[in-house]
């Protein structure tokens, strides 16, 4: 859930109350990693999930006792889901649930104002009054406060907001826009070019910007070293042009073509003719998406390219990490 503390702000605003269940760790095999919550409202809604089953059903149960309770203490519980919940798991799980009222509002807008901006973590500790308290990890740790925080028993770490991937989609056509459609609800920001205006849809989604022009050497310029660039314009010379700049240019976690293999061909021939190395063509993906999936009909094939991009993802973020904070 990437927006934790506007859920917050706003049941508190409409309800009077909220509570929060955190999942702050775990050993062996869970359903959900730390960082997995629950927002809930007084009359019985809630927004996320930390996993569903026999755990989330308990550890909602549990939450809504004390939010009926009204502003009380922070709980950490821990949570064996084999012989307890008799969830197939095996592992451990352990919970953090805290209630809020009008008189956190100051310190969950503070922290609302974090969420807006991206991803942010905190460094977070159980105060002398059972409450948590949080102060911000900025890259200057002189501005975050910390010192000045007591925590009496317990502090770590936590981890808000959501990091997303950039994802340039080179065009509007039927394809692009099941594209753009499949990515709205994953972990991407969407940069959508084409240099027809007449071709966006009216309704576009949080995650999406339209671009409309005809400079795509501008645009992979500009773009992030991490993005992911998708070709799939409305002419075969642009894809050209688009998919040449990008693999000159050698910095992208993702370079994808629409078509057939008869189409990668012809790409490949023509590039080398241009002088694109052999190992800046090897870095092509085209044909698109996971090839076990064999539809053509553009939401498959946006399911299959966002599943494929998914992957690509996880794969950059363990290349990115260090070999410190690599798991073993």
């Amino acid at each position: 859930m990437a927006k934790v503390w506007a859920r917050i702000r706003e049941t508190i605003e409409r309800h009077g109350r909220a509570g929060l269940v955190s999942v702050v760790g775990s050993a062996g095999s869970v359903p959900r990693e730390s960082g997995a919550r629950i927002v809930l409202q007084p009359a019985g809604g809630f927004f996320g999930t930390i996993g569903g089953g026999r755990l989330e059903y308990e550890a909602i149960a549990a939450a809504r006792v004390a939010l009926k309770a009204g502003r009380g203490q922070a709980e950490f519980r821990d949570w064996p889901l084999g012989p307890n919940l008799g969830q197939c798991c095996g592992g451990m799980v352990k919970t953090l649930t805290e209630t809020f009222d009008a008189g956190d509002l100051a310190a969950v807008r503070r922290l609302e104002e974090a969420e807006q901006a991206g991803a942010f973590a905190t460094a977070s500790g159980l105060g002398d009054d059972g409450r948590i308290a949080r102060a911000l990890l900025v890259a200057d740790a002189a501005d975050t406060g910390i010192g000045a925080m007591p925590f009496a028993t317990m502090s770590f770490h936590e981890h808000f907001g959501e990091v997303t991937s950039p994802v340039l989609l080179f065009g509007a056509g039927h394809v692009g826009r099941a594209v753009v459609l499949a990515l709205a609800p994953l972990p991407f920001t969407v940069r959508w070019i084409d240099s027809r205006p007449d071709q966006f849809p009216q309704h576009i989604p949080q995650n999406t910007v339209t671009v409309c022009t005809d400079a795509a050497d501008r645009e992979l310029r500009e773009a992030p070293r991490d993005a992911m660039i998708v070709v799939m314009s409305h002419s075969h010379a642009i894809d050209f042009d688009v998919t040449v700049a990008a693999l000159q240019q050698g910095t992208f976690d993702f370079i994808g073509l629409i078509g057939s293999e008869t189409k990668r061909a012809r790409f490949v021939s023509l590039a080398r003719q241009m002088g694109v190395s052999a190992a800046q063509i090897g870095r092509l993906v085209c044909p698109i998406g996971l090839t076990e999936i064999k539809g053509k009909e553009p939401a498959v094939i946006a399911t299959a390219l966002a599943a494929q991009l998914l992957m690509v993802r996880e794969q950059a973020s363990v290349a990115h990490m260090s070999p410190a904070t690599q798991p073993a």
